[in-house]
């Protein structure tokens, strides 16, 4: 029988507003945990519901140093960036960014959802890009949601969307820089499962909808926690069947990259001097601008 991973923390999330002021909840980073190498960042944005022509999104900005992920739950949201991209997310899409040298995005409501209003809830995830591949030219990569590969329990109670990695025998469309996983598992009462995620991955949980037992322990989680993960080979998870509502949650890690991380805002590089670098190119224009 796979050894079983034990559970090295559970770190509450934290609320706050990003972008425009649009509110998220957010695991890291935070004063309590920097970054979980190589992921950087973790928003659950929302859920909000906006009235008509109120709602909010992150205006053009700059990236240098990374990759950006955008998941769609509810909403509709316009991508634009400095490369001439631009396409409107809908709930289920995935959008996996190499910003790699600087590029300037805008992820902003949909034209349509800006007039209506609407329920907005995605994830914004940023995943460090090792040294050699820092400065890598900018890639695009859209994964509509019903192309997203599904595993499935054999009991048909728990479903595995997956965005990178592999589940039940499934593997994901999105290349990456780095190993890793990241997956939106939904888990009915009475649902159990064991993930077998490499073991050469530093993994983790985050709950966004119900409870959820983990670990060879069983400790019970609560919605916006994150749980991280020790050394081992299997994730051990399971929903009473009693349970009023679905588990829910992302199943995420990856290989460590292990090097400094020289961080400010938009830009993550590896020192001070490369991070006044991305700030000079930047103001400079040669991220390029969002041409409309």
């Amino acid at each position: 029988m796979a050894a079983s991973r034990d559970i090295l923390d559970v770190i509450t999330s934290q609320r706050t507003t990003e972008g425009a002021g649009f509110p998220i909840r957010r695991p890291f980073p935070t004063a309590e945990l920097d970054n979980l190498d190589p992921f950087l960042m973790l928003d659950e944005v929302g859920p909000v519901d906006w009235p008509p022509g109120e709602a909010l999104g992150a205006p053009d900005h700059p990236h240098r140093g990374f990759e950006t992920i955008s998941y769609i739950l509810s909403g509709e949201k316009l991508h634009e960036d400095s490369t001439g991209d631009h396409q409107i997310l809908h709930p289920g899409d995935v959008q996996w960014m190499t910003a790699g040298s600087g590029i300037v995005h805008s992820e902003m409501p949909s034209p349509a959802m800006r007039k209506a209003g609407g329920r907005a809830h995605s994830f914004q995830i940023w995943v460090n890009l090792p040294a050699k591949h820092k400065m890598a030219a900018q890639r695009y990569q859209f994964v509509a949601g019903d192309q997203i590969p599904l595993g499935h329990s054999t009991d048909g109670l728990v479903t595995a969307r997956v965005i990178a990695g592999e589940a039940y025998g499934v593997a994901a469309r999105i290349d990456t820089y780095t190993p890793v996983t990241l997956q939106d598992w939904t888990m009915q009462p009475g649902g159990q499962a064991r993930p077998t995620p490499p073991a050469e991955q530093q993994m983790a949980l985050y709950l966004f909808q119900g409870t959820l037992a983990v670990g060879p322990q069983g400790r019970l989680i609560d919605e916006g926690q994150l749980v991280i993960f020790g050394a081992g080979e299997a994730i051990d998870l399971a929903l009473d069947a009693q349970a009023d509502t679905a588990a829910r949650f992302l199943l995420f890690g990856g290989v460590p990259i292990r090097e400094p991380i020289a961080r400010y805002g938009p830009f993550v590089m590896n020192t001070r001097e490369e991070l006044q670098q991305a700030f000079d190119d930047y103001q400079s224009g040669r991220m390029g601008v969002i041409t409309r």
